[in-house]
């Protein structure tokens, strides 16, 4: 598994806004980011969001997204649009479901799907929400401390 990008917002753009237009707050791609265990990431609008939170990181499979982009057509977009932390290659990310996993020294737990909500419509494209069934990410728990790097 290879990291291709990381990504932290400091809001919530769909969370909470059901009914009513996404906030507007920006995915920053960054090089490397602080993982707190049992936590998240500095920086990031899941830090601290719940106790025992199972989506204290996401990981998105870059050859899922340009996979969907080429078939709705999407020309405009990077994979922040799905506002998953990292994006990786390599990997079917479901393969980590339910199992203990290490990158770069930090251990994580695969927690479950990180299913698509009817946003990803707006966020990428129409046909996206469906598009990504089965294939949205990976939730998983931090199990202990370090920094995550994109590498050179």
């Amino acid at each position: 598994m290879r990291i291709r990008h990381i990504f932290i917002s400091p809001g919530h753009n769909f969370v909470g806004h059901h009914g009513k237009p996404p906030s507007g707050h920006a995915t920053l791609d960054v090089r490397e980011a602080r993982l707190l265990a049992g936590r998240g990431i500095e920086g990031d609008r899941y830090l601290d969001f719940k106790d025992d939170y199972k989506g204290q990181i996401t990981f998105f499979g870059s050859e899922v997204f340009w996979e969907v982009c080429e078939l709705l057509g999407v020309k405009d977009k990077t994979p922040g649009a799905a506002r998953r932390n990292v994006v990786t290659s390599g990997i079917d990310l479901n393969t980590l479901i339910g199992r203990k996993f290490k990158m770069q020294g930090i251990e994580f737990e695969g927690v479950c799907e990180c299913k698509p909500c009817y946003w990803m419509d707006s966020a990428i494209g129409p046909g996206a929400e469906a598009a990504l069934r089965g294939r949205g990410g990976l939730r998983a728990k931090i199990l202990n401390d370090g920094n995550l790097r994109v590498p050179e």
